[in-house]
């Protein structure tokens, strides 16, 4: 149990910031742990990656249907060596109240390395 000089520091801490005081600490907890677990991603590939991917998700705004092949086989690239399914499915496992099975985090065995 935190003590009464943590509430109190965490609330003056919340008054600063707009509607701060209205967001679950466990919501904050959450979204600091997902944050954490993302860039433990994004930082395997190199900052010229990292700036092309956001590229190709903007000119694509999502849909990879308006990408041209090329740039679809580079996202794809990009996906692979970012891990996405691995980062999804570990996202879903910390969020997640009861253990995942591990084909539902990590793949079908056959995707698995």
């Amino acid at each position: 149990m935190p003590s009464g000089l943590v509430n109190l520091t965490l609330g003056r801490a919340a008054g600063h910031v707009p509607g701060l005081r209205r967001v679950p600490v466990m919501k904050l907890l959450a979204a600091a742990e997902l944050a954490l677990l993302t860039r433990d991603h994004v930082q395997k590939l190199t900052p010229a990656e990292r700036r092309r991917l956001i590229t190709l998700v903007r000119v694509g705004r999502g849909r990879r249907s308006r990408l041209v092949g090329a740039e679809r086989s580079e996202l794809e690239d990009l996906l692979v060596k970012l891990e996405a399914r691995l980062l999804m499915g570990h996202a879903v496992d910390r969020l997640s109240p009861v253990p995942l099975p591990r084909w539902l985090v990590y793949g079908p065995k056959k995707n698995r390395r």
